[in-house]
């Protein structure tokens, strides 16, 4: 049954959604925003007049952002062996995002997996650490009168990959909404020489 495609996805480099779902399940991948936080109900502080998150993917389910529809995505490269994009450490990235129904976007973040992390296992907060190695962010405030939060399509971001990664890594974008509780999650799985 064809579907009408929704909100947004990483379409270059081609995220995992966009290679492996139909274009209207790879951009309804939703779920609270906030990562790497684990309860729903928390208040942006940047921006607290933005509405609280719903609850965000929880470990295991972070590529599918918790839906089932998208559950493969989650498994681990040792079942699947995602098709990996070459990348060079050091250097920058350009990640375009296209939007079939733009939000109010108050950021992007992008967290990549650790040195040390295990592509044999489920992906997990543990596997990309707390920190995003990029944001980019819009300072619109309170969102319902900002005139700046509604994102160019496509977006494109330039996020240089840190220098001390090589080999298999992923890359986990994700889009905060302003306007709502929600995220849009997009994995990209990446060869970095």
């Amino acid at each position: 049954m064809e579907r009408e495609s929704r909100h947004g996805l990483v379409a270059r480099p081609e995220s995992r959604a966009q290679l492996h779902l139909a274009d209207w399940q790879a951009a309804g991948l939703e779920a609270g925003k906030f990562f790497p936080a684990t309860e729903a109900g928390l208040t942006d502080p940047y921006a607290p007049d933005d509405v609280p998150n719903f609850q965000p993917p929880e470990d295991g389910r972070i590529a599918s952002a918790g839906k089932d529809f998208a559950a493969k995505l989650d498994e681990p490269d040792s079942q699947q062996d995602w098709h990996k994009h070459p990348a060079a450490a050091g250097k920058a990235l350009d990640i375009t995002w296209h939007y079939h129904a733009p939000h109010k976007t108050r950021r992007w973040n992008y967290f990549l997996t650790r040195s040390d992390w295990d592509p044999a296992a489920p992906l997990t907060r543990e596997q990309f650490g707390l920190e995003p190695i990029a944001t980019y962010q819009n300072s619109g405030q309170p969102y319902w009168s900002a005139d700046d939060l509604l994102p160019e399509n496509p977006t494109v971001h330039s996020v240089t990959l840190p220098a001390g990664r090589t080999g298999y890594h992923v890359l986990l974008s994700v889009w905060e909404v302003a306007d709502t509780g929600n995220a849009f999650y997009q994995v990209i799985d990446l060869d970095i020489s």
